[in-house]
């Protein structure tokens, strides 16, 4: 994978003009999707208290991946069949994850130039996306005003604890799962969220009567949350079992 800008579908809502964004929104989407797949969540977002806040969405590379026998679509990084041998955990693509942790980034260090604070920028993904969000952000140099995960998991968790950076250790975490998510199961989301909260981080944890997907009950609670730690930086939304 090349460290090279990802190409990214980009609109700022509530854009005033001669009014720079007062924050950012990056928004990593999920495996087989691309930039295009969130956009229409973000416009049901009401975050016109705050300002204009520019939403950044990336496309993923096109890459082979092994869990869908070698089908090239846009992917973070490679997916492999679950272990069948009982204790064994999951293989998980470690270069790939980390190439594209470099990516994403990128794009953080891009928002910084182009004039939004870290401290006013948001990392939030979907499944894949939301693996790559909590992965790059808890490894981010600098402190950002929150991290997103949907649907999703933290990825190579044994080396979180290790590899974070302090600059993240008081970032408040959105993370919510549906209840009946068959493509990565409640458990693995409860899980990341527990191994989150016993290092120390802030996670304000959702669940939702839902697949694979997002509700509007989903949105609500997000906006509310956004709302929160964007109005003054380093605020925290309410924390739920």
């Amino acid at each position: 994978m090349s460290t090279a800008l990802l190409d990214a579908i980009e609109f700022t809502a509530g854009a005033q003009p001669g009014v720079p964004p007062v924050a950012s929104i990056v928004v990593l989407h999920g495996l087989g999707a691309d930039g295009n797949d969130f956009v229409p969540i973000a416009q049901e977002l009401d975050l016109s208290a705050i300002g204009p806040v520019r939403f950044v969405f990336p496309h993923a590379p096109v890459r082979p991946v092994t869990l869908n026998g070698g089908y090239a679509m846009r992917a973070w990084y490679d997916l492999y069949p679950p272990s069948t041998v009982p204790g064994v955990p999951r293989r998980e693509d470690a270069p790939g994850l980390r190439a594209a942790c470099q990516q994403v980034q990128a794009l953080l260090d891009r928002e910084a130039a182009l004039g939004v604070p870290p401290e006013r920028t948001v990392l939030m993904g979907f499944s894949q996306g939301c693996a790559m969000a909590l992965m790059a952000g808890l490894r981010a140099p600098q402190r950002l005003a929150g991290l997103v995960g949907l649907s999703g998991y933290l990825p190579l968790a044994p080396t979180t604890a290790a590899e974070r950076s302090t600059a993240n250790l008081a970032t408040p975490i959105f993370m919510a799962h549906g209840l009946h998510d068959t493509v990565v199961v409640p458990e693995r989301g409860s899980t990341s969220r527990d191994l989150l909260r016993g290092l120390g981080h802030q996670v304000d944890w959702h669940a939702y009567p839902m697949e694979h997907s997002v509700c509007m009950e989903e949105v609500a609670d997000l906006n509310r949350w956004l709302l929160a730690v964007l109005s003054t930086p380093g605020a925290g939304g309410a924390v739920e079992a």
